[in-house]
């Protein structure tokens, strides 16, 4: 049995933690996608898991880790998962550059696509972990459940749609399922410690923040995040995090939130993620290289690099 989790087998355990460890990096790739090498990416996702996500989710989750010492309140991966992920996508694109021919403010996917993507995660994200962090079946199971329904679907979801009819007098399938998925990313870390009235507030605030990371700040800093990794997952995930400080209640969590610690992990993992993150990256530019070629990207990396096309 692992010290962490006493009641359940440690290989259930280790199975179910090494979820969370592929999760992240797939977020990654939403940020570079159609520029980096095949080969280049898996040896810079093997190297990040390694030095980047390893010694975050231990600094988090163990009890002896420094953060979870300081306080550091996260649930289900607000700071392990998402703003490691979508700072490190954002280092990603930093060094790649942007794709080639891009309208600025598009996105790399249809709607329909990008909507069905978006819901299978948030099943699995829902069912598998953030309920399955609870590590048992008992009084917080429900309610966990049931917060991290309602920010991302009741709120976060119908927030986004508003603003964007708002803004630009059209509601897209695209900007709910953003919607939806910035909720999901800011109740993470909260979910096992607030109640709803919190999560309505949480779902509220995340499509806000990243509306305006996705729409406002991308377009005036001008990177290439073809699926706004760091805009809806970096953000969003640190909008959670503050409000997890904020709003954490000993009634439910059995602890209470601290919003001095909770911003010190913000900007911990940041900062390690985007420095550690850039560094692989520069070693791994400099000997097998990271961009593909402007005759392989232009063909679309489907065709040229795996040989497989969509007919």
């Amino acid at each position: 049995m692992s010290h962490l989790a006493p009641t359940i087998p440690e290989s259930v355990f280790m199975m179910f933690q090494l979820m969370f460890a592929i999760i992240t990096p797939a977020l990654i790739t939403g940020a570079f996608a159609e520029r980096i090498k095949f080969s280049s990416m898996l040896v810079f996702m093997a190297l990040w898991s390694l030095c980047v996500y390893v010694p975050m989710a231990h600094w988090v989750w163990s009890p002896d880790g420094w953060l979870a010492t300081l306080g550091v309140l996260d649930f289900a991966g607000g700071t392990v998962v998402h703003i490691n992920a979508g700072v490190t996508g954002l280092a990603c694109v930093i060094m790649l550059g942007e794709r080639k021919g891009l309208r600025h403010g598009s996105h790399l996917s249809a709607q329909p696509r990008v909507d069905d993507h978006r819901r299978r995660v948030a099943v699995g994200w829902l069912v598998r972990i953030q309920r399955g962090l609870g590590l048992s079946a008992d009084g917080r199971c429900g309610p966990g459940l049931r917060d991290a329904r309602i920010a991302p679907r009741a709120t976060a979801a119908l927030t986004w749609m508003a603003i964007e009819w708002a803004a630009r007098g059209k509601a897209s399938v695209l900007g709910i399922a953003s919607g939806a998925v910035a909720g999901l990313v800011a109740i993470t870390p909260a979910s096992g410690y607030v109640g709803i009235g919190a999560a309505l507030v949480i779902g509220v605030a995340a499509s806000l923040a990243c509306f305006g990371a996705v729409v406002g700040l991308k377009s005036w800093f001008g990177y290439d995040d073809s699926l706004d990794a760091f805009g809806i997952h970096a953000v969003g995930g640190a909008v959670g995090a503050v409000l997890t400080g904020v709003f954490a209640s000993v009634a439910i969590g059995g602890v209470e939130g601290n919003i001095t610690a909770q911003l010190i992990g913000i900007g911990a993992c940041a900062a390690y993620a985007l420095v550690v993150s850039l560094i692989l990256l520069m070693l791994i530019s400099v000997t097998i290289g990271l961009r593909v070629s402007e005759e392989a990207e232009a063909a679309g990396l489907d065709v040229s690099t795996h040989g497989e096309s969509v007919e």
